[in-house]
């Protein structure tokens, strides 16, 4: 069996290319049991590769892969996916839809952005002092570290991820993450993985830098997270009183190899709350491989 997996680098940075966030896809995917694509997934080695089929229900349905396991969602995957799809022809501008495997999602693309719809945020406090220590330790950070208004805090649009707000750059530049308590506390509160900011980006005009870990599912540090950007957005919006509908995130820049990536997030919020969300961006083609199987 021969199968073409693309490599698209998600959420790319304009400013700072070559970037963003690699990604798998394979293209008609019908065919390819779990076991299969979990081993794809695994000798691709990339942080996600997304397996595109059709649905009765949706314009396209989407399965994720990580190299160790599936999840059920995954932000630069799904934007690599739409974004070679429209790029390749097959797929038009407007308003589309993807089905996972928890539920359906409306997806937009405009132009070559592309943008993907999230839930209205949850959010789940540390159940204890000692976890709040365990974050501590697993980011080598002490207490005067962190912004003092926002303690971290659990937050799932559809992925839960734990964010923690550093005081500044340089402190998100050294951090130092000790990968199994993050990989602990991670599977304790149900995390895909630590996401870690600070409001002081790079670049004029965006709201925050941020660094990605997920050892988890075989993820050390991420150069972009939808998924996780989502999340951001609501609790700055909610928790510090950022009141906008539009946030701009930098990711990558600061990973050992650095991998720069933009990821924009628009909210639509009401007097109720945030209904729900969109995180969005564009991408590039940077390999076509042919494996055999």
């Amino acid at each position: 069996m021969n199968v073409t997996v693309y490599t698209v680098n998600a959420f790319i940075d304009a400013e700072a290319e070559p970037g963003g966030n690699p990604a798998g896809v394979v293209l008609a995917a019908d065919g390819l049991g779990s076991d299969i694509r979990q081993a794809i997934a695994a000798r691709i080695g990339l942080s996600e590769t997304a397996f595109v089929s059709t649905s009765s229900m949706a314009s396209r349905r989407l399965e994720f892969f990580t190299p160790t396991q599936q999840i059920a969602h995954c932000g630069h995957a799904t934007i690599a996916s739409f974004w070679l799809m429209q790029h390749l022809g097959q797929l038009r501008s407007g308003k589309l839809s993807k089905e996972t495997i928890d539920g359906t999602r409306a997806i937009r693309i405009e132009g070559t952005q592309v943008a993907m719809e999230q839930s209205a945020p949850t959010y789940t406090a540390l159940a204890s002092a000692s976890h709040h220590q365990q974050v501590l330790d697993a980011l080598q950070l002490q207490p005067e570290d962190l912004i003092e208004t926002l303690p971290p805090m659990v937050v799932n649009t559809g992925n839960a991820f734990l964010l923690v707000g550093v005081r500044d750059r340089a402190r998100l530049a050294a951090l130092r993450p000790q990968l199994n308590l993050i990989d602990a506390l991670s599977h304790t509160y149900g995390l895909i993985g630590f996401y870690v900011f600070c409001q002081q980006p790079d670049s004029p005009g965006r709201d925050a830098a941020a660094r990605m870990f997920a050892p988890r599912y075989g993820i050390n540090e991420e150069a972009a997270t939808g998924m996780a950007a989502g999340p951001l957005a609501c609790w700055l919006h909610d928790r510090l009183g950022l009141s906008r509908p539009r946030f701009v995130f930098e990711q990558g820049r600061l990973m050992p190899k650095p991998s720069p990536s933009v990821i924009e997030v628009t909210l639509d919020a009401h007097s109720t709350g945030i209904q729900r969300l969109w995180a969005g961006g564009t991408a590039r083609l940077s390999l076509t491989q042919h494996l055999e199987l």
